[in-house]
């Protein structure tokens, strides 16, 4: 069968994505993956075929200018069950994010992307829940549709609760953002905009299923398989440390789209500085040079792959991003969150912590101190350990991507 992918320009998203387009193609069907222009030397790095669609668009240019919207209302998605928030809220919550976020991303991709489906014909769309673009080309080629998450599914049950609180809303203030602009993108393709096409017929979820809220369609377990691209297992990996090795890793995504890091690797590492530990920094060439001088029990390291890394660790300091939690919890790790609230961070982190498997502090609140007294309690408080081989071996027992590819066959095939 052939297979389109779409994801939006994000290379963390396409990496989530990598291991199932690959099970696919081994087991011999055709696939392409899609998104803007600027993605395509990363889908071909990952030995993938690149289909580039539409142009290129400006929305990092807005994030690095307003770096505080990862904190704001409208960009916490975390926050998305009835008694949580209210209309109002939502409300405004998606009348920002539509025009400002989901159009941004999508509009550009729509016209070259439904060209693309009518000519190539798949017979299943795997898309980013945010990738709508890639709804409409299933539906305009007829195509089975699937999700596949590189996060909690707040997609799916924030529009959920939006639903509900509509119907209960005065009549002069129901709106629907979100159903409106798809609806005027498929237009000129004769449809419009209805709950199978924001959710698809499945949903394809790598968290296991003591930390995952239940998703918006039907749901399709699949372990993660950490990617990040080139990996290499550097000779210092090869032995075991010497004592509890902790790794800090503050990912790419802050660095590369907001303009800088929202906590200080200096100022983490420094609180850590007089620990009988090993602290490896896992950082881009960017946070290399901001550095001052290096505690003499860090070690700051560039192109290592956290696949590699995580094993041997103790515990693991991170941003909050998909890639870095998911590879921390099938290595067994135990994680300390330091996040924004953008997206579904908060969801996850403070579900992690009610799991044992490790700590959240918001990246506002957190000091030295704070960071040193949870590290010396994941390090030492056997629980931590005990929770995240829990969470290990749950994830272990998940199907593999190659075991979820007849799944998805049968599904295209029912269409």
């Amino acid at each position: 069968m052939r297979v389109l992918f779409v994801t939006l320009s994000e290379k963390s998203h396409l990496f989530c994505m990598t291991p199932l387009a690959w099970a696919l193609t081994t087991a011999g069907h055709e696939v392409r993956v899609a998104s803007s222009p600027r993605l395509t030397a990363t889908i071909t790095g990952t030995g993938l075929t690149a289909v580039p669609v539409g142009e290129d668009h400006d929305i990092y240019k807005d994030m690095t200018a307003y770096r505080e919207s990862q904190d704001f209302a409208s960009t916490n998605w975390s926050r998305c069950e009835p008694g949580q928030v209210d209309w109002a809220e939502l409300r405004e919550r998606y009348e920002l994010s539509v025009p400002y976020a989901f159009a941004v991303y999508n509009d550009s991709m729509v016209e070259d992307l439904a060209a693309f489906a009518e000519s190539w014909k798949p017979d299943l769309v795997v898309r980013d829940p945010l990738a709508y673009a890639g709804a409409i080309a299933a539906r305009i080629s007829g195509a089975a549709h699937a999700r596949l998450m590189w996060c909690e599914d707040v997609w799916g049950r924030t529009r959920n609760t939006y639903l509900e609180l509509m119907a209960a809303a005065p009549e002069g203030e129901r709106v629907d953002p979100l159903a409106d602009w798809l609806t005027e993108q498929s237009k000129p393709f004769g449809f419009g905009c209805d709950e199978e096409m924001l959710h698809g017929q499945a949903t394809i979820t790598s968290l296991p299923g003591s930390v995952r809220m239940s998703t918006a369609s039907t749901e399709l377990s699949m372990r993660h398989i950490p990617y990040n691209g080139p990996a290499v297992v550097w000779d210092w990996l090869r032995d075991a440390p010497k004592r509890p090795r902790v790794c800090l890793s503050l990912g790419a995504s802050n660095t590369e789209d907001y303009g800088g890091d929202y906590v200080s690797v200096p100022d983490i590492l420094e609180s850590l500085s007089g620990e009988d530990l090993e602290v490896v920094a896992a950082l881009l060439p960017a946070q290399r040079e901001a550095l001052g001088a290096v505690p003499e029990n860090a070690r700051v390291v560039d192109s290592v792959a956290l696949h590699t890394l995580l094993p041997s660790c103790s515990a693991v300091i991170h941003h909050g991003g998909y890639g870095s939690y998911a590879t921390a919890l099938v290595c067994g790790v135990p994680q300390l969150i330091v996040s924004t609230s953008v997206s579904d961070h908060v969801l996850r982190a403070q579900t992690l912590e009610r799991s044992g498997a490790g700590l959240y502090l918001h990246h506002r609140d957190v000091t030295a101190d704070q960071v040193l007294a949870s590290i010396r309690r994941m390090t030492t408080e056997p629980g931590f350990a005990d929770a995240a081989e829990r969470l290990r071996a749950e994830s272990e027992s998940m199907p593999s991507p190659h075991d979820l590819v007849p799944v998805l066959e049968r599904m295209a095939a029912s269409r």
